[in-house]
């Protein structure tokens, strides 16, 4: 993995990340990430789910001429090491992310290297290609460790929209995932 400057650490969010970090933000800026879609291509077994009844999270999966809007979040030097130990803990639980730094470019035209969680396709909880419907149902029913499946999505989709970086594909899953919730 690519060294940061100790005073330009970034890590991208395209999912919880963006509504719940976890560690001190220094400055939050939008940002894009060139050739992966964001995509609820990962089985949940710990935090959105369980081993009887996984349920789905969302992962940067490599996609040519694809990208994904989120934020940039820059850490300060002093909180980098405590929140690289956290984040690692966090995001790499099942070891199906691959840590990577890639270039991000930022709302401001500033392009900056963040680390960034992508999907690891050769991992077991890869589950590219599902469907809506097939997204929807596993959505709408599964519960883990940080609570319903559904708020997961409802969080992001909603944050999204707050930011002003609107994702057609999670608020299409989001009406579909409220509909069979319904009943």
């Amino acid at each position: 993995m690519a060294s940061l400057k100790p005073s330009e650490h970034w890590v991208f969010a395209y999912g919880s990340l963006m509504w719940d970090p976890g560690f001190p933000v220094a400055e939050a800026v939008g940002g894009r990430i060139d050739g992966y879609a964001r995509s609820f291509c990962m089985t949940s077994v710990v935090f959105r789910g369980t081993l009887e009844a996984p349920g789905l999270v969302l992962a940067l999966d490599e996609k040519p001429g694809a990208h994904c809007q989120g934020l940039a979040l820059r850490v300060d030097g002093a909180d980098w090491q405590a929140t690289h130990t956290d984040l690692r803990a966090r995001e790499l639980a099942t070891n199906a992310y691959h840590e990577l730094v890639l270039p991000i470019l930022l709302s401001d035209g500033r392009q900056v290297q963040a680390i960034t969680y992508v999907m690891r396709r050769d991992h077991e909880q890869y589950i590219g290609a599902l469907s809506l419907d097939e997204q929807a149902r596993i959505i709408s029913r599964a519960v883990g460790g940080r609570g319903p499946n559904a708020d997961y999505l409802f969080n992001t989709a909603d944050h999204l929209t707050q930011l002003g970086m609107q994702d057609p594909d999670l608020d299409e899953l989001a009406r579909h995932v409220r509909d069979l919730m319904r009943g």
